[in-house]
């Protein structure tokens, strides 16, 4: 870390420098957490892969309803008139009245069958003679099951449509998670480019007041002849070439703010109005050790990109079930039952003889007599039986087997390619912290040291045992000094959030919970 007079000096050239960069007109200071915060509400690309989820949702409602109930009603009527071709049809035009309605209702089970129960009526009407019940209504409840036992039976194949549904809603869930555990990366590592960016300007700034400091002195020196004007050109060029750095480091801020600008999807208004963003945090250096093993595991675990991957796994391991199942020949078991009831106004003969001709009266019936009698179930009637087929199709099934079969293959070997990745990144990480937690202990002391030689040889060329030449070297070194132990800070936690990311913890560790 900087000591207490490199930190005071840098404080007064972070306030010079903003405001030479104009930032002290329009500026907005954002904590880390604050533009994580921002990011995950306004983040255009989470807005975009939130709604995989709710579509996912809505496939699932639409899976489930292939078991809801499904409810028909049928109507129909017909009237037919023909010439008579016979004497005992009674008229010369034959006219019949028909007309037929039913109600059902057809539920799919789990199992893979069909239950069906339907209430058909119909009404008759005709002027042909010789009838004993004229009108007649007749109606009929029927019950029906259906049940395949080899091919399309059991819960996963009629539930298929349902699990695959349930399985891409935790994968959406699963890819969701992973988004945003790439954005708060990408903010972490946007915000610490631009902390960097700002320390590396005030550096620069720095170092380019020394040199600016060491010309005006050459040229009183130069003016009372204590040295030669040659002198003076080594310094000019020195803060020449230190102003064209400044210039660099102010394009690198901007290109930062950019690039965090982006990420944060600031409104239209922080843009248009040149509004700056100033990190309020700090790159701090808390040496801290970690167990590879032990984040390793958590990796294992806790990563949804590798969730994700075992739910497609299930998903595929389902596919071969079903192919496999589609390989059987058809066995399917049909049972029926029904029971009919008839009415409708009686035809009464004289003397009982139809053949007379002769209608005495009528003993009136009613559609609701039919429905009724069926309902009592006064006539029971049941048919049972199965069918076994063996449909060409089989041959475009084995197919469909091998598809699955080479599918699911290639998701485990998926799969363990994306679990090497992961533990690669997570060592990465870890040797990422190891590596910059030396760094910044190197930069540390290499800074020192570069303070300590250009004060040394500042004091030496206050007694001419030096030149203007070493001075201004010295102070190119330790610029650079400084500005390599904020980059070792910078990446120092930047490590640290590469393992957070590498690990699946950015959420937990925030308390941010996804449903």
């Amino acid at each position: 870390m900087l000591n207490k007079r490199n930190l005071s000096i840098l404080v007064s050239l972070f306030i010079f420098g903003f405001f030479s960069l104009g930032y002290g007109e329009e500026t907005v200071s954002l904590t880390l957490e604050e533009c994580i915060t921002t990011a995950l509400e306004n983040n255009l690309r989470i807005s975009i892969e939130r709604h995989n989820p709710e579509l996912a949702d809505v496939s699932i409602i639409r899976a489930r309803e292939l078991f809801m109930p499904r409810f028909d009603l049928s109507y129909g009527r017909q009237r037919t008139e023909s010439p008579s071709y016979w004497w005992l049809q009674g008229s010369d035009t034959q006219i019949s009245k028909y007309s037929d309605y039913s109600v059902s209702l057809i539920q799919q089970i789990s199992t893979g069958g069909n239950l069906s129960l339907s209430l058909a009526n119909y009404y008759s009407d005709t002027n042909a003679t010789f009838q004993l019940i004229n009108p007649r209504y007749g109606s009929t409840i029927r019950f029906d099951f259906t049940q395949p036992l080899l091919k399309n039976f059991g819960l996963k194949v009629s539930r298929k449509e349902i699990i695959i549904a349930q399985n891409n809603l935790e994968i959406s869930q699963h890819q969701f998670r992973t988004v945003l555990l790439d954005t708060i990366y990408r903010v972490q590592e946007a915000y610490w480019n631009l902390v960097y960016a700002i320390e590396n300007y005030h550096v620069k700034k720095q170092s380019l007041q020394l040199g600016r400091d060491l010309l005006a002195k050459n040229q009183k020196e130069v003016e009372v002849g204590k040295l030669a004007p040659i002198e003076i050109l080594n310094a000019e060029t020195v803060v020449a070439q230190r102003e064209a750095d400044i210039l660099q480091a102010e394009a690198l801020i901007k290109r930062c703010e950019d690039l965090l600008r982006n990420i944060l999807n600031r409104d239209a208004g922080l843009q248009s109005s040149g509004q700056k963003i100033i990190p309020r945090d700090d790159p701090a250096f808390i040496a801290r050790g970690v167990s590879l093993q032990k984040v390793l595991d958590i990796a294992l675990i806790s990563r949804p990109d590798l969730m994700a991957t075992e739910k497609n796994i299930e998903t595929k391991e389902l596919n071969l079930t079903i192919a496999k199942n589609q390989m059987l020949p058809g066995l399917d078991l049909r049972f029926s039952y029904w029971s009919p009831g008839i009415s409708g106004d009686r035809v009464l003969y004289l003397d009982d003889n139809p053949f007379s001709g002769i209608i005495v009266g009528r003993e009136k019936g009613s559609a609701g007599d039919s429905v009724r009698d069926a309902f009592k179930l006064l006539y029971n009637n049941w048919s049972v039986g199965v069918t076994l087929s063996f449909p060409l199709s089989s041959i475009f099934t084995r197919a469909d087997y091998a598809r699955a079969r080479i599918e699911l293959d290639k998701s485990r070997v998926e799969m363990e390619d994306t679990r090497r990745q992961a533990l690669l990144e997570v060592r990465d990480a870890v040797r990422d912290i190891e590596t910059n937690s030396k760094r910044v202990d190197a930069y540390k002391l290499a800074r020192k040291l570069a303070e300590r030689r250009l004060q040394a040889e500042e004091k030496k060329l206050r007694v001419g045992l030096t030149t203007n030449y070493f001075v201004l070297q010295y102070q190119e070194e330790l610029a650079n000094a400084r500005s390599l132990e904020i980059k070792a800070i910078v990446d120092y936690n930047l490590a640290w959030a590469k393992l957070e990311k590498a690990t699946g913890m950015s959420l937990k560790n925030r308390n941010i919970l996804v449903k």
